[in-house]
């Protein structure tokens, strides 16, 4: 089978593939410091209760898919080049599944430790997941241009 000629349900899993290979145990220690030092500012306001863990939540969140997708398009001491291949080839397909687990994980932080309805939640978690795309979309539509360059 041609390369063109691959079928939605093969890209969807070279997708997720692909977003396997950020370097995701440093993107959860960036992760738990931002979300820490987020919680720790909550704290310092004073207002306790439940809601007040739902933008260090978010927070945390973002950083942890931001360094693990951003990092895997950095990285060159991926195993598998075909994949590395694959992903720099679709800078913006191989960002999506990073881009959604935020969008679903915040959601879930947002609707369950914060003060939203589910609509709410989700709404406020489509920025930050989309600023996630685009900055890894970018990041990996740069770095395709320059590998042809």
């Amino acid at each position: 089978m041609a390369h063109d000629e691959m079928s939605r349900r093969e890209n969807r899993q070279l997708a997720v593939a692909s977003a396997t290979v950020g370097p995701w145990r440093t993107a959860a220690g960036v992760g738990a410091v931002v979300g820490a030092t987020a919680l720790g500012i909550e704290a310092i306001s004073g207002n306790w209760s439940l809601s007040m863990l739902a933008s260090p939540a978010g927070w945390g969140l973002f950083f942890f898919f931001l360094v693990g997708t951003v990092g895997g398009r950095l990285r060159r001491d991926t195993a598998d080049r075909r994949l590395r291949r694959w992903a720099n080839e679709h800078p913006w397909q191989s960002a999506l599944p990073a881009a959604g687990g935020l969008l679903a994980l915040n959601t879930l932080a947002q609707l369950f430790l914060g003060d939203a309805s589910l609509f709410g939640a989700f709404f406020v978690s489509l920025l930050p997941a989309g600023l996630l795309l685009a900055i890894a979309g970018v990041v990996g539509s740069v770095k395709q241009a320059r590998g042809k360059g």
